[in-house]
């Protein structure tokens, strides 16, 4: 019995680590920080993903607050505590990378493409303020997973940019997989949050593929 129960346990883990690991930001087309010069093309595509980074995840309250706003069971709550600080410099710190990076580049279809980006900040606050026991808990647990990943790319940029990297002070992965393991203890719990998870991967792919496409189209013109 017990050996089956640590097989669940491992089985929540890496579900939640795949629906991650499948979407990942890193090694995105749109985030590519080498080379990286002044007025070269990845330097431009930087400048857009950095400046659409900040309209979702840069604003406060972001998607930790609203979890953290939310019941929050004592299995998380140091993890959602560190998670809201953690996350109150990481927003300070791609503010400065989009500041420095600059404005987005001129691109057909601008003002279409910033409304589909306020809907994807609108999804990910509504899966964060979700009242479904679980879902707020891995949307929270996505986003802080997928950030580190995210982190490498955003800290080559900034040594570009003559910038210092701030120490990530956020959650490890193995701290956020045994915070999975302790607080889906019923179906109906892992369920919900492996859905929040999945939909907050959803967002980022989204946005990816957004970036990309508006890279094709300044290619273009």
């Amino acid at each position: 019995m017990a050996s089956r129960a640590a097989d669940h346990d491992e089985d929540v883990a890496e579900r939640l680590m795949a629906l991650v690991q499948s979407d990942s930001s890193a090694g995105r087309a749109a985030l590519t920080a080498r080379p990286y010069y002044p007025g070269n093309e990845t330097a431009r595509n930087f400048a857009d993903a950095a400046n659409y980074l900040c309209l979702i995840h840069g604003r406060t309250p972001g998607v930790v607050d609203l979890a953290a706003a939310q019941y929050v069971p004592p299995a998380a709550r140091d993890w959602l505590e560190r998670s809201v600080s953690g996350f109150a410099r990481e927003r300070g710190y791609i503010t400065r990378l989009a500041v420095t990076a600059g404005p987005q580049p001129s691109t057909p279809g601008h003002a279409a493409s910033e409304t589909t980006v306020l809907g994807q900040r609108h999804a990910a606050e509504v899966l964060a303020k979700s009242e479904r026991n679980g879902c707020a808990l891995g949307a929270a647990m996505a986003l802080v997973l997928d950030w580190r990943a995210l982190r490498e790319v955003l800290d080559i940029a900034a040594i570009r940019f003559g910038i210092e990297p701030p120490p990530l002070t956020l959650p490890t992965v193995s701290e956020t997989r045994a915070v999975a393991v302790a607080f889906a203890v019923t179906p109906a719990t892992e369920r919900a949050m492996l859905f929040g998870a999945e939909q907050i991967m959803i967002q980022h792919r989204a946005l990816w593929d957004l970036l990309d496409a508006r890279r094709q189209a300044r290619q273009a013109h």
